[in-house]
């Protein structure tokens, strides 16, 4: 009977912790290192910071949030390792940091990719890429960590 109750306890307390697990803000611990980072030219500011205008994929769930909330982070296309995919991607932020200068900027995802990683737009590429060899190179090498975009 003691046995028993334990057990019960113990299942109580792992099913609480799985259900605040989901239920808490999953993205918080999807993360990934050394990913290819590419840029992208979306001239967010040039295209008044239309998702629309730039063909974003985003656009279509994206495009009538706030002038403020469009404006607040850099724009990236996502096609990450690990994350969210899709739809399910669109409007997430991420923390992106450069493995070799440790540059970072908070990036707000509006498109999808192909390149396995991320195509930041050139604002937050040239912010990060500090001593010019991923401009040289045609690309970082960068970790990245999903975010609270505090919205």
């Amino acid at each position: 009977m003691e046995i028993t109750k334990k057990m019960v306890a113990v299942s109580g307390m792992v099913l609480l912790v799985v259900m605040f697990g989901l239920l808490g803000d999953g993205v918080k611990a999807q993360q990934a290192s050394n990913v290819r980072a590419t840029y992208h030219y979306y001239n967010a500011a040039q295209n008044n910071w239309d998702l629309r205008a730039v063909s974003a994929f985003c656009a279509t769930w994206d495009a009538d949030k706030p002038l403020a909330w469009r404006q607040k982070y850099g724009w990236t296309a996502f096609c990450g390792p690990a994350g969210p995919t899709g739809q399910d991607a669109c409007g997430k932020c991420l923390l992106v940091t450069n493995t070799k200068t440790n540059a970072q900027a908070t990036v707000r995802i509006v498109d999808q990719c192909s390149n396995g990683g991320l195509d930041l737009d050139w604002s937050v590429f040239e912010q990060i890429d500090t001593d010019k060899s991923g401009y040289a190179q045609g690309h970082l090498i960068v970790n990245y960590e999903f975010v609270n975009c505090g919205d």
